[in-house]
């Protein structure tokens, strides 16, 4: 089996464009299933969302204290998966209920070993 890392992007930074309450609730619901979907045929190697607050770091000593975003996306999360080809990998991706939203993806990269 090969592992793949499913990188989510969304509009953390623009306070318009976060869910209600109520539809953060449906969302994490949404997700908890399709999470445990995964864990339940033995892909799920782990994952977890990421804090909108952080830090760029650049040659020189340049730093900016915001994530970097194109277009106001920016990377919420990960998981890392376990799929035996591309294929599956994608199939896995596009169940991802954050693909329900306006301005979010999901990246699908396989594992790689330097060198």
């Amino acid at each position: 089996m090969n592992q793949y890392a499913l990188i989510f992007r969304m509009d953390i930074l623009t306070a318009s464009a976060q869910p209600t309450p109520a539809r953060m609730r449906e969302y994490m619901e949404s997700w908890t299933r399709w999470t445990d979907s995964i864990e339940a045929k033995g892909q799920l190697v782990g994952g977890n969302h990421l804090a909108p607050r952080g830090w760029v770091l650049r040659p020189q000593g340049t730093r900016s204290e915001l994530p970097y975003a194109v277009q106001n996306e920016s990377v919420a999360g990960y998981l890392l998966i376990r799929a035996p080809d591309d294929a599956e990998a994608l199939r896995i991706a596009q169940a991802c209920p954050i693909l329900e939203g306006q301005g979010t993806s999901v990246e699908v990269r396989e594992l790689a070993m330097p060198g």
